[in-house]
């Protein structure tokens, strides 16, 4: 399997110059590789490959007057360039197709400095790791790098990002094997919530810590601050970077709870359901802001994949699943409930439901069916069966399971 593994880096001055560099000579390329293509396809002529383009728009455009300065960065970051708007039409065609999964693809955009993420991707011929701990970025130099924890194996490419805030990362992708918990007899499911952020069938409750709420007053002072500075002053871009930095710090917070409190949950459980949540749904209605503080589907991703590097069972069931409605005893379907019903009682058997209980108790119930008959159809029909422990490195379809820690 392939893991992602990002570091806080510190250039100085010229190398945060030659960075810059980079970064607008890979998104030059971008620009002008997808216009020609869009140019191309208005006026009806074939797709351009990616062969007429590294000629056109890299090598001939070099010796132009307009584009010189293309030379002055290394040729790697030019070529992936292309590569990444090569996987973005992929990325598109299959989602017109139906070959991808997931939600629809737009096609790619043009790409401006203004974007609050500016990035480079290099291969092995354009990076190095000294002796001295420090990584050599060709046409860049010798970069300081703090190492919160050891590579466990040599990388195969090397991201370098500058967020809206101002801070540099590196990310590296390492191949490496599944890590193997021992095994456990222990079973949960998940119910997310808001105010309760989950609450699992074993009877544990984990509160929200609400990191964007409780930075809401000075955030606002913040932003008050950056409205009274003048459009295109020192002063406002300074501004924008104190906002910006707050809200990284939000960020940072809520990425940091959510590794602490997923990996608790695989590590104590052998196999753990979830509901498969509309999260874009649920964030364009009243209950935005909480949705997006919660940050549930950056968690159920974080199981997801530390399921597979630890061999653990992960499953999801269907979002509609009435897992508040039935009854997690008598399984008596007692209808729909507002939200501000917190507690309700069976009108079968009489029992007394905490709504959430009853919920992640219905869900560890409709995982464990699921998973039972994804088993029994397996070499009967056409149902994929879930990776086994020993193969826990491979995705069910084939592909290499790609997973990591989210980008800062």
């Amino acid at each position: 399997m392939q893991l992602r593994y990002n570091y806080r880096v510190y250039p100085d001055a010229p190398q945060r110059v030659a960075l810059a560099r980079a970064f607008g000579c890979a998104r030059v390329v971008w620009n002008d590789c997808l216009r020609d293509r869009k140019e191309a396809h208005a006026a009806g002529l074939p797709y351009i490959t990616s062969a007429e383009l590294s000629r056109r728009r890299i090598t001939q455009a070099k010796h132009t007057t307009g584009r010189a300065f293309l030379a002055e960065v290394s040729a790697v970051v030019l070529q992936q360039s292309l590569r990444d708007l090569d996987a973005a039409y992929k990325n598109f065609f299959d989602s017109l197709k139906g070959t991808r999964k997931g939600r629809k693809v737009a096609p790619p955009r043009y790409k401006t400095k203004k974007d609050t993420r500016q990035s480079i991707r290099l291969n092995t011929n354009a990076f190095s790791l000294q002796d001295n701990g420090r990584v050599y970025v060709a046409k860049v130099g010798t970069i300081k790098v703090t190492w919160s924890r050891p590579l466990p194996a040599a990388p195969t490419s090397l991201t370098v990002t500058k967020d809206c805030a101002g801070r540099y990362f590196m990310s590296f992708v390492v191949d490496t094997g599944p890590d193997p918990l021992p095994e456990l007899e222990t079973e949960v499911g998940i119910d997310l919530g808001l105010f309760t952020f989950a609450v699992l069938s074993d009877g544990t409750r984990i509160h929200s810590p609400k990191f964007l709420r409780r930075a809401e007053k000075k955030l606002k002072r913040l932003q008050k601050d950056l409205s009274r500075k003048a459009q295109g002053s020192k002063n406002r871009t300074k501004a924008r970077i104190r906002v910006a930095r707050q809200h990284a710090r939000v960020a940072d917070r809520r990425r940091d709870w959510h590794h602490k409190a997923s990996t608790q949950i695989i590590r104590d459980n052998q196999a753990v359901y979830v509901e498969d949540l509309a999260v874009s749904g649920l964030a364009r209605t009243r209950l935005a802001k909480s949705v997006h503080d919660a940050g549930w589907s950056a968690f159920v991703n974080m199981l997801e994949y530390k399921a597979v590097k630890h061999g653990r069972y992960f499953g999801k069931i269907g979002r509609f699943e009435p897992t508040s409605q039935v009854c997690s005893v008598c399984g008596i379907k007692d209808g729909p409930k507002p939200l501000h019903v917190r507690q309700w009682t069976c009108a079968e058997c009489g029992t007394v439901h905490d709504r959430d209980d009853n919920a992640s108790k219905n869900t560890l119930a409709a995982g464990r069916a699921d998973r039972l008959n994804a088993s029994q159809s397996a070499g009967k029909t056409r149902t994929r069966v879930p990776a086994q422990r020993v193969e826990a490195g491979s995705h069910p379809d084939g592909h290499t399971t790609v997973a990591g820690i989210p980008g800062l």
